[in-house]
């Protein structure tokens, strides 16, 4: 079960707190903070239920991001994304591990160079987004696995969060999932079969 938020938390989304010191008034401008949630299984492809919550948050008016690490298909990439429900841009490699044999991958290096920069290629467009603040909701599908196939290193996914703009969602999923990441997030959840 996944548990969402529904209040948009977008960067023009600001609450005014009315504050009284001395006989005076002042008003004070904030912005919602968003959380970084991390969702963990001990298999890959148990995150459906992920997938089904961005598109009903998406249907609900929140701007969403889905970004598939590991996984691509036919004519997809950053320059193909997919826009559903008005509101959620669904984003894939243009070449994943999924799409071949490991062996195949392993034995052919130009194979393995090219999955390597189309992988990095989105993640430089997440680091994008996420420094943006114009999503609601980003979910990185599957970077566990991107960072433990050495393709984005740890540091940078760490650093990226901690200077992201703060008020939109980050939902992180894998299987194999770094301590120091683990204790980065505002709520972990295990996912099991």
């Amino acid at each position: 079960m996944v548990i969402s938020s529904f209040n948009s938390y977008s960067k023009s989304n600001l609450d005014v707190v009315k504050t009284t010191t001395s006989n005076k008034s002042n008003l004070k401008q904030f912005k919602q903070n968003g959380q970084i949630q991390i969702y963990q299984s001990s298999f890959r492809g148990s995150y459906s239920s992920i997938i089904r919550d961005s598109l009903r948050n998406a249907a609900l008016g929140r701007k969403v991001l889905l970004v598939q690490f590991m996984k691509g298909g036919v004519k997809q990439g950053i320059e193909n994304a997919v826009k559903l429900c008005g509101n959620l841009t669904w984003v894939r490699s243009s070449h994943s591990f999924d799409q071949y044999d490991s062996k195949e991958i392993e034995n052919n290096n130009n194979l393995k160079k090219s999955i390597h920069e189309s992988t990095y290629k989105l993640w430089n467009f997440c680091k994008k987004e996420l420094l943006s603040g114009e999503n609601d909701q980003i979910i990185l599908d599957e970077i566990f696995l991107a960072i433990k196939k050495e393709i984005i290193d740890k540091d940078d996914l760490i650093s990226t969060l901690e200077n992201r703009f703060l008020s939109g969602d980050v939902i992180l999923t894998g299987t194999d999932i770094p301590k120091d990441l683990l204790l980065m997030a505002n709520q972990i959840t295990e996912l099991r079969s």
